[in-house]
């Protein structure tokens, strides 16, 4: 397949209470896209990715700490990690975002 189209990625995945819900839409050789659903208070503890990563919120508000900044991510917020960056997440009110991860060149 030469091209993937989704109308509208933050409906793929619905807010649960109490939860976070992810849905992989996209992987292959080159990256692996994946839609996250929080619902309010929910999130991820701190870590890091081995891979370039791309976050971008689409609806709600995440406080995202990235190498120990504090970021209000809202709609239309677009976060780049290189390698290795610690980040940690915690969904303000029910928030849906984009996570891509690359597959950086050998």
């Amino acid at each position: 397949m030469s091209h993937v189209t989704i109308e509208d990625v933050a409906k793929i995945v619905t807010v649960q209470a109490g939860a976070v819900v992810s849905k992989v839409i996209q992987r292959d050789a080159e990256v692996d896209v994946t839609v996250f659903a929080f619902d309010a208070g929910e999130g991820l503890t701190q870590h890091t990715a081995s891979r370039p990563a791309i976050v971008q919120v689409l609806t709600g508000r995440l406080q995202f700490t990235v190498d120990s900044e504090d970021v209000n991510a809202v709609p239309g917020t677009w976060i780049y990690m290189s390698p290795g960056a610690q980040h940690a997440i915690v969904a303000v009110e029910p928030t849906v975002m984009l996570l891509t991860l690359l597959r950086p060149e050998r």
